[in-house]
């Protein structure tokens, strides 16, 4: 494989990272619409985005490898390194605006899921402090099926 192939893979990577960047600002509205219904859907579609993050990532980590090989330089060089060290001619310019647009996007998921996360732990907090708002205390139940708990205060007429 060569220059192209790895320029095919940081596409698809890149491709999959504004995929990443769309699913997290739409779990985001999901959080900040106060309708938790489709979070579940919303987060797993995140995670499977991610997974196949993780496998695009390995093998364009393995074609940088086997491309600085044979470039002549160190195998365990990094797209940046692969970047510096690039024969003349237009991979280097690609391989580098391959580069700049990768940490564009890193740095936009990186902020919506700093945000998202934000936005679930108000959410937790929220619904602990109903929770212990709401009083735990729910009583027992007569044979009525009433509450055994007192409803309330009750004037009672003595003087009778």
């Amino acid at each position: 494989m060569g220059a192209q192939e790895l320029s095919a893979l940081l596409w698809k990577e890149r491709e999959l990272l504004e995929l990443l960047t769309f699913k997290l600002e739409e779990e985001q509205l999901i959080l900040t619409s106060g309708k938790s219904r489709w979070l579940q859907h919303a987060t797993r579609e995140v995670e499977q985005v991610v997974e196949h993050l993780r496998s695009a990532g390995l093998g364009s980590s393995v074609e940088v490898s086997a491309l600085a090989r044979a470039w002549g330089s160190d195998e365990s060089a990094t797209l940046r390194e692969l970047v510096a060290q690039a024969p003349a001619g237009p991979w280097g310019e690609i391989f580098d605006s391959h580069l700049k647009a990768m940490v564009a996007l890193t740095s936009q998921v990186r902020e919506l899921r700093d945000a998202n996360d934000q936005f679930l732990r108000a959410a937790a907090r929220s619904a602990q402090e109903t929770l212990v708002s709401a009083g735990t205390d729910s009583g027992t139940y007569d044979f009525r099926g009433a509450t055994g708990t007192d409803a309330g205060a009750r004037l009672f007429d003595r003087s009778l």
